[in-house]
C-alpha cells in the first residue's frame, strides 16, 4: 500500500481501483454509493455495425466470459439490434438503453447472428 499511496503509518483503504488515505469518510461513502448504484454492465464489447456490415446494430466484438451477454450465448460477430424493446441503430444507443436498466433485471435481446434474426433473454 505505501507504493500506491506514498504514505506510511496511514491507513490505506482501496475500493476497486481507487485509493483512499486516511479516515476520509465523505470520500469512502461516496465511493460505496457509486458501487452500489451501478449500472449494470452486459459484458459484451460492442462497436457500430455500420462501418463494418452496411447495416445498423451494435456489433459484438468480444465477450467477457461468465457475463449476462456470455450467459445469454451471444457471441463475437453478432449485431444487437434490440434491446428490452428498445431499437438498437448503434453502439451508443446500446448504451443508453443498457443505462437505464438495473441489475436484477430480465430483458429481451433481439440479434442478427450469419444473416439470422434470434432473440435470447438476459439476466443482468
Amino acid at each position: 500500500m505505501i507504493r500506491l499511496s506514498g504514505q506510511r503509518g496511514v491507513p490505506v483503504i482501496t475500493v476497486d481501483d481507487d485509493v483512499v488515505i486516511g479516515f476520509d469518510r465523505r470520500r469512502l461513502e461516496e465511493l460505496l454509493a457509486q458501487k452500489s448504484t451501478a449500472k449494470p454492465r452486459l459484458g459484451a464489447a460492442v462497436a457500430d455495425a455500420a462501418p463494418r456490415l452496411q447495416s445498423e446494430g451494435a456489433y459484438v466484438g468480444r465477450v467477457k466470459p461468465d457475463s449476462p451477454a456470455a450467459r445469454a450465448g451471444l457471441g463475437v460477430g453478432d449485431v444487437i439490434v434490440e434491446l428490452n424493446r428498445q431499437p438498437i441503430h448503434n453502439a451508443v444507443d446500446l448504451e443508453r438503453v443498457a443505462g437505464e436498466l438495473r441489475p436484477g433485471d430480465r430483458v429481451r435481446l433481439v440479434f442478427i447472428r450469419h444473416g439470422q434474426v434470434s432473440q435470447t433473454e438476459l439476466l443482468l
